[in-house]
Order: structure tokens, then C-alpha cells, then sequence
């Protein structure tokens, strides 16, 4: 069966000034795919995330997201994702009904399709009781479930996930992995940094970041066959200690 390309970057670079954040990376996502992109602090992740958004213009370089030009089509390619970042994306001041309609509206849902998604979220979650509830007083789990569910809300063709289990707790952290299996299963593809190497496990395809470049991109029992090592820690830690830049 023949893949679906969803995210192609070829060359993608982005400097500022002299200094260059992301330096000719290429590769290539598929639909439904669970593709890890780590890297440790400094190496670029964010940078590239924020171009593969649509988010800021590469200095040169092309990206190809879920069909549209990350140059020419930026609106259009914010329309077709969700976002979810490492610090809490959604109003805390705000019930989670509240919240699931404000962010609906924004992914721009039709009144009907809105009132059918937000009751299927609030019922898969099991939040029926506490609908009414404001988002401050749940746990930092719960509020991290829900905001990748408002994330996809729309069923977007791509949800960039930015370090999104920082913090939380092991059970709940695996919890979450189960909701990203969901969305993949359904078609969305998962592009995700973390900083948690066993979570790399879980991605069928990873790539690590170094100095801006992508330092080795593979499955991760076929990059810890190619280092010789035990874990993702250990290929992690590997390709680290080679950065050059603080």
C-alpha cells in the first residue's frame, strides 16, 4: 500500500544573523506516523517546529505540510493542524465546556459539528460530571489530556505536540501515549518532542537533533542497533556529547 507524504522538508534552514538555529534539514513524515524529534536544549527543535507550523519563515529551504507551502499557504496550513505546547495551552479561568467551544470555534467548526465533538470529547474523557468545572482546579494530567483532545479537536491532518508530558506522572504519562495511539490509529499523524527517552520507544520513527542538524533519523530499535546501545538514553546521550554549541 502505497504511504501518504505529510510533512517533506528538504533543506530547511533558518538563521538569525550569524547564527544558524536550523541548519539543511530534510526528511519526510507519513500519515500516521508517530515521529518523535528530539534533540537536547539548543539543538533546533523548536525553531524547526515553529517553521513546520507555519509559525515563522524559513531562511531557505522547502516544507511541505499536510499539502501546503510553509511560505506561500501558512493560514492554510494553521487550519490543518493542531498545537499543543509544553506549558498549558488552554484558560484556566475558563469550564471545560467553555474551553472546548472557544477552541472550537477558532478551528473553525460548523455549530453542529461543535455541539457532536465536544459531547463525544466530554464523554470519552469521562468529564460529564465536572463539564462545568474550571480548567484550574483539575490536575496538571487531566489538563494535558484535554488539551490534546481540543488539539484534535478538529481532526486535523497533523498535531504537533511540544514536550506535551513534562511534569506529570508516570501512569498518566502512559495514559496519554494510549490517546496518541487513538489519534494515529485514526489517521492523524503525531509529531512529538520530548525529553522523556523512554517515550521515544513509542514512535515508530525518530529523529535526533544536533548543532540544527538532524544527526540520525530511524526506528528506534534500528538506531539502538546502529549505536550498539541498550536504550534511547543511550543513543541520546551518544549523539549529545558530539554537539559543539551550548
Amino acid at each position: 500500500m502505497e504511504t501518504e507524504t505529510v510533512i517533506k522538508a528538504v533543506d530547511l534552514t533558518k538563521k538569525f544573523g550569524n547564527f544558524t538555529a536550523v541548519d539543511n534539514i530534510s526528511f519526510e513524515v507519513n500519515k500516521g506516523e508517530i515521529f518523535g524529534f528530539l534533540g537536547a536544549n539548543g539543538a533546533g527543535k523548536t525553531t524547526a517546529m515553529r517553521m513546520l507550523c507555519g509559525l515563522s519563515k524559513p531562511t531557505s529551504g522547502v516544507a511541505n505540510i499536510a499539502g501546503f507551502d510553509v511560505y506561500t499557504e501558512t493560514e492554510k496550513i494553521k487550519s490543518h493542524i493542531g498545537y499543543m505546547s509544553q506549558k498549558f495551552s488552554l484558560y484556566e479561568d475558563l469550564t471545560i465546556a467553555e474551553n472546548i467551544n472557544f477552541f472550537g470555534g477558532i478551528y473553525g467548526l460548523s455549530d453542529k459539528e461543535l455541539k457532536e465533538q465536544s459531547n463525544s470529547l466530554i464523554e470519552k474523557l469521562d468529564l460529564s460530571k465536572n463539564a462545568n468545572k474550571l480548567v484550574g482546579e483539575l490536575p496538571l494530567g487531566w489538563k494535558q489530556k484535554l488539551a490534546f483532545s481540543v488539539a484534535i479537536i478538529h481532526k486535523p491532518s497533523i498535531v504537533f505536540l511540544d514536550e506535551p508530558t513534562g511534569g506529570v506522572d508516570p501512569i498518566t504519562r502512559r495514559q496519554f501515549w494510549d490517546m496518541i495511539y487513538d489519534a494515529a490509529e485514526s489517521g492523524i499523524t503525531i509529531f512529538i518532542t520530548t525529553h522523556y527517552m523512554d517515550e521515544a520507544e513509542y514512535c515508530n520513527r525518530v529523529s535526533m537533533m544536533v548543532d540544527g542538524k538532524i544527526a540520525a533519523l530511524d526506528s528506534p530499535s534500528n538506531l539502538k542497533e546502529q549505536y550498539g546501545a541498550a536504550t534511547m538514553d543511550d543513543v541520546f546521550y551518544y549523539l549529545a556529547r558530539q554537539a559543539k554549541r551550548s
